[in-house]
């Protein structure tokens, strides 16, 4: 059977990247994930959101704005060609790794999961804009970005480690906590997409759908959920110090707090001055950074060795398998 070699076999036949180039190429990714979660809330929020009235075309007859469709159609469509930086970024992070030698297998799914989700979210994108800025499918544009950005940092730091098995490098109840700390911002994610859903940005100037319930009181289970992640952030920063866990670890749930710190003032600050633009813009940008905490404080639990190297047969074995077993 003839193996039909792709681009990416080909540059990986013939170039072997540092551990410090691929960690860079994987933080491109991250950083246009972040950009785009960014650009993403600038659409909604300068009423942008159907600035191209259709997809994937910018309108019915023309696949790039026209200046009848004025600075909205400039916004929508410039965030639509972004789409194309990321998947460069991606695309980059993917090259990098699939280069590494030796080759590592999970890395490099983990690296190609991320342009499944990013083509994924292009589709949700453009269904979003066929349901005229639906509610539900504009929350499900916006977490499925951060599954993406999820799933970079998760990339970026496994480059970084072994292929070993997973060594824990605090007491179990302490990586528990870490585990509830990641499940219960999530929560905190969703109910953002609720408030956000039910509240005065809509996306566009039109009359769009909103979720069915008081903005106000989502709000305030949103502010809920927010306190129990600084409470359960606390406890682990509390927890690693009683523990004396790595230094490292330690200031991933020291990065957590003041992440939280600054991301509650602007929410409080945003939900008292009647939600201005700007600082719904920051508080979305803060977001994608304490969720960048919350996955790096997680995986500072453990650490990745090299892989165990196979035990050889002893001196009674054949040489036919001492010979296989070294072939390994």
């Amino acid at each position: 059977m003839v193996r039909v070699e792709t681009p990416i076999t080909a540059i990986a036949k013939r170039w072997t990247p540092s551990t410090k180039v691929v960690k860079r190429a994987a933080l491109s990714a991250i950083m246009m994930s972040v950009f785009i979660i960014v650009t993403g809330g600038a659409v909604r929020l300068t009423g942008s959101g159907l600035g191209c009235d259709t997809w994937p075309k910018c309108t019915d007859d023309s696949l790039f704005a026209t200046p009848a469709q004025g600075m909205h159609g400039a916004i929508e469509f410039g965030n639509r060609l972004l789409t194309y930086v990321l998947s460069a970024a991606v695309g980059w992070a993917i090259i990098a790794v699939s280069s590494m030698k030796p080759r590592r297998r999970k890395v490099t799914r983990l690296a190609w999961s991320q342009f499944w989700i990013v083509l994924g979210n292009a589709i949700l994108g453009g269904i979003t804009v066929w349901a005229g800025l639906n509610p539900w499918t504009v929350a499900g544009h916006f977490l499925l970005a951060n599954a993406l950005l999820a799933v970079t940092v998760i990339t970026w730091v496994r480059i970084g480690e072994g292929d070993g098995p997973a060594r824990p490098r605090a007491p179990l109840p302490v990586r528990r906590l870490s585990w509830a700390i990641l499940a219960t911002t999530v929560v905190l994610i969703v109910l953002g997409t609720s408030v956000t859903g039910s509240g005065k940005h809509a996306g566009d100037s039109s009359d769009v759908p909103r979720m069915p319930w008081d903005w106000s009181a989502a709000a305030h289970i949103h502010a809920i959920a927010a306190w129990v992640v600084c409470a359960l952030a606390i406890a682990m920063w509390l927890a690693l110090r009683v523990v004396d866990a790595p230094a490292d670890t330690r200031a991933r749930a020291r990065d957590l707090l003041v992440v939280l710190l600054a991301q509650g003032a602007i929410g409080y600050v945003q939900y008292f001055s009647d939600v201005p633009e700007i600082l719904v813009g920051v508080h979305m940008f803060g977001s994608a950074i304490m969720w960048i905490a919350v996955v790096r404080l997680v995986l500072s639990m453990r650490e990745r060795g090299d892989e165990e190297p196979a035990t050889l047969p002893g001196p009674s074995a054949s040489a036919e398998q001492r010979e296989s077993a070294q072939a390994l």
